[in-house]
């Protein structure tokens, strides 16, 4: 999720351990913990593109690294803040790994991805019950945080745990109800999907994206599940396939292999621009979720070295209109 859900959810990781008395100063190191892990997004090449994203959510998120990572933290923050207010190593490695924890799964919560069992396998977890930001969860979370600090009560970080385990637990049942709905959609439209995955829209739990594949195509839907159902009709866009859309490139070459990462990167879920037919694109991402518009995706280039990379590119377009349809979306 975004770093300041990050940081306030570490926080209350930390503060299930807190003593009343250190409870401001566990809550910082906690939140510093919480988002501790998003510094791989350092991890990049000038020449290859495509390293970022293949290292952002990966060792600095997985399960077998916390007791690492909430080490590296612990350390640091015990020689520089905890030690001259009297707090033992011991106790800053807990409050630490506790925060350091919480990263790697809350960000498997969401969409894009998390690496949790690596390096056993480089399958990227993605249980899809909450979107990257969501401004309901978070500041939900943060005044009952402040409430805790304030009135010096470990009480309110129950509190706010059982807030996040709700709040996850509701968009998990609005995910099984969003993706039983769009079954149904494909099927009045005499498909069987051979894969459908159910994404939330940005910052709201009530209207979704569903994609399903079927007949070599992608089928993408808005589905509103509120106290009524709605689906909101959206578009269908053909798969890719590398060898119709590029027969001349060299499947040896590092522009072939780029390819084969970056389908591992969106799970596949690629298709071809329909405004530049050398760009492949993401189409799990869009501003809207009845639309197929790739926020991101690489561009292929016919005439270059063998050796040579593809290029990366975010779709950088103004959304005020897109963000006015989905509040539409949200309250018709």
């Amino acid at each position: 999720m975004d770093p300041l859900s990050q940081g306030i959810v570490g926080s209350v990781a930390a503060q299930q351990k807190s003593s009343k008395e250190k409870i401001l100063l566990i809550t910082i190191i906690g939140f510093l913990s919480g988002m501790a892990p998003d510094l791989d997004i350092f991890i990049r090449s000038g020449h290859d593109p495509l390293l970022a994203i293949e290292f952002h959510r990966q060792f600095t998120h997985s399960l077998i690294f916390i007791p690492f990572g909430g080490l590296i933290c612990g350390t640091f923050f015990y020689y520089v803040l905890t030690k001259r207010r009297g707090m033992s190593m011991k106790e800053t490695y807990l409050y630490c790994t506790l925060a350091y924890a919480s990263h790697g799964l809350l960000d498997a919560c969401t969409s894009y991805g998390t690496q949790l069992f690596w390096p056993f396998n480089d399958f990227r977890v993605a249980w899809n019950t909450i979107s990257i930001v969501d401004p309901i969860f978070t500041i939900t979370l943060f005044i009952i945080v402040f409430i805790s600090i304030f009135r010096k009560k470990v009480i309110f970080a129950r509190i706010a745990l059982i807030w996040v385990i709700m709040y996850m637990s509701i968009g998990l049942i609005q995910n099984n109800r969003a993706e039983n709905i769009g079954l149904l959609n494909a099927k009045s439209r005499g498909h069987t999907p051979i894969r459908i995955e159910v994404k939330p829209s940005l910052a709201n739990l009530l209207v979704w994206k569903v994609i399903y594949e079927a007949d070599e195509k992608y089928y993408v839907d808005a589905i509103k599940v509120g106290l009524n159902t709605k689906v909101i009709k959206g578009t269908s866009i053909e798969k890719l396939n590398v060898k119709n859309s590029f027969p001349w490139l060299d499947l040896d070459s590092q522009q072939s292999k780029d390819i084969d990462r970056f389908s591992w990167f969106s799970g596949g879920y690629l298709s071809i621009s329909k405004n530049d037919p050398y760009k492949i694109i993401d189409i799990r991402y869009s501003m809207l979720p009845n639309e197929i518009h790739g926020l991101w995706g690489i561009k292929i280039e016919k005439d270059i070295e063998k050796n040579q990379h593809v290029k990366y590119f975010f779709n950088r377009e103004n959304n005020s209109d897109a963000l006015k349809e989905l509040w539409s979306m949200l309250i018709n």
